[in-house]
């Protein structure tokens, strides 16, 4: 495992205090998932990095409105695979 460290100023680690209660966890949280929106991390590698179960991870980003990046193309590209499936 890797810390990291991050300074913030007093003012503002208070503000989040406040609102987060727990800095390191809501920082966590918010790298977390940032890089689930960005792509940089899969909802699994997320579930890890915050220790939750498949539905834990589930629920959380659902809470946080961070959907699976799925459009039209994707869809077209499952559904012929599928196809691709049935003909075995």
């Amino acid at each position: 495992m890797t810390r990291i460290a991050v300074d913030l100023p007093e003012d503002i680690a208070k503000r989040l205090e406040s609102a987060w209660h727990d800095v390191s966890r809501g920082t966590l949280e918010a790298v977390a998932l940032e890089a689930y929106r960005d792509g940089t991390l899969s909802r699994e590698q997320v579930g890890r990095v915050l220790g939750l179960s498949f539905w834990e991870t589930e629920a959380f980003l659902k809470g946080r409105q961070a959907y699976l990046a799925y459009d039209e193309q994707d869809l077209r590209d499952d559904l012929r695979d599928l196809g691709h499936l049935d003909s075995r």
